[in-house]
């Protein structure tokens, strides 16, 4: 809140992804046509993805905070917004837009998204949070507004140059997992859904989702809903390039382009495939028995040997346009 007591909105923002200067002249004008006071403004650096930038602006009494930046930005800011029931609006920017696609945000109505801070509707969204335990013992708390992953997803994330991400955008990945398949070996885990009895599997990858929908339409875990206070996980296990095709066919066909329509989701219903499973818990926590690349959010976070996720639901308010 500003000196006479008007209210006042923070942006913190990634300089690389935006154009600041523009960015920074819109929200003031915003800011003077709602009757709030002048913003402040925060930049991310290479040692902080947004976190502290936004604990000085939650420090600093705001009313409202916005992020622009990629993904990564994305879930720092949101991590550290989480629970304090201060209004978050995304404005789209950076590679993915993961989150704000799932939002149904328009991504290139910037103008619309601002306005949202001081006139948009409230909604209150999912959160996941992430305890990472390393090989050496040491534990880390984090948080993810849209998956996190162990396995191959995250070696294929760490395969992907950061130059075709920025020349080509989310398509770089098909260039990271092209580079990730050829070495690609499943591992054993032992996993504990909801704190039921443990299960053993033999995966490639499993996947922890808050929401479902990827760039480009491609509906990951097409069950799987921001607000339904459900994590949803998808354990991959194909056998062979047949079983890759039957991973491909699950994503893209079946749950992409046939469930659609009433009559293509009677088929999806009726067909069953070995190389994609589906579970829905508020908690699950694995244990590889060796340690394995993980994600967050398509950031690679390093080797984990323990790996508990949980979603909180209603953790996070986000603005959204009328």
């Amino acid at each position: 809140m500003g000196a006479d007591g008007a209210k006042r909105a923070a942006l913190v923002y990634n300089p690389i992804k935006v154009d600041g200067a523009s960015l920074r002249h819109k929200l003031v004008q915003f800011s003077r046509r709602a009757g709030w006071a002048d913003p402040i403004f925060h930049e991310t650096t290479v040692d902080d993805l947004g976190q502290d930038a936004t604990h000085r602006a939650l420090a600093e009494g705001v009313d409202a905070v916005l992020v622009a930046g990629g993904d990564g930005t994305v879930r720092a800011v949101s991590a550290t917004m989480m629970s304090t029931g201060i209004p978050l609006t995304i404005v789209p920017s950076g590679t993915g837009n993961v989150l704000a696609r799932n939002l149904k945000l328009p991504l290139t109505d910037l103008d619309a998204v601002i306005e949202a801070t001081f006139s948009g509707e409230h909604r209150a969204i999912d959160i996941g949070t992430a305890r990472i335990t390393r090989a050496d013992g040491t534990v880390e708390d984090e948080a993810f507004v849209v998956m996190a992953g162990i396995g191959l997803d995250a070696a294929m994330i760490a395969n992907t140059r950061s130059h075709w991400k920025k020349r080509i955008g989310w398509i770089a990945y098909i260039d990271g997992a092209a580079r990730a398949l050829p070495n690609a070996q499943p591992f054993r885990a032992v996993y504990q859904l909801d704190s039921r009895r443990l299960h053993t599997v033999k995966v490639h990858s499993m996947l922890f989702t808050n929401c479902g929908t990827l760039p480009a339409g491609i509906e990951l875990v097409p069950d799987a809903a921001i607000d339904d206070g459900v994590l949803d996980v998808a354990l991959f296990q194909p056998t062979g390039w047949f079983g890759w095709v039957g991973v491909w066919r699950k994503v893209w066909w079946d749950n992409t382009v046939l469930r659609r329509t009433r009559a293509g989701r009677r088929i999806v219903q009726r067909r069953k495939n070995t190389s994609v499973h589906y579970l829905r818990g508020a908690a699950i926590e694995t244990a590889p028995v060796s340690p394995q690349p993980i994600e967050l959010d398509g950031d690679e976070f390093g080797e984990a040997v323990r790996l508990l996720c949980r979603i909180v639901p209603e953790g996070l308010i986000v603005a959204l346009p009328r």
